[in-house]
């Protein structure tokens, strides 16, 4: 498994959302609670990608041990 390969790719995806978080709190027509809105799936994709690689990295490090 190329996992330096899948964390350079997700670490394009963080920055899109980055630009996506910016441009939601930019947005001066939004309020507080229509900005907190729109955040929350923002805010929980980029945890959902980040325990994922977490996991691959855990299973890729766990499988070489095992070769070992």
């Amino acid at each position: 498994m190329n996992v330096e390969f899948i964390e350079e790719r997700l670490n394009e995806i963080f920055q899109e959302l980055e630009k996506e978080v910016m441009e939601v709190l930019m947005d001066e027509s939004l309020n507080k609670k229509d900005t907190n809105l729109r955040m929350k799936p923002l805010t929980s994709s980029k945890q959902i990608l980040l325990n994922a690689l977490e996991s691959i990295k855990m299973v890729d490090r766990l499988s070489k041990e095992e070769i070992e």
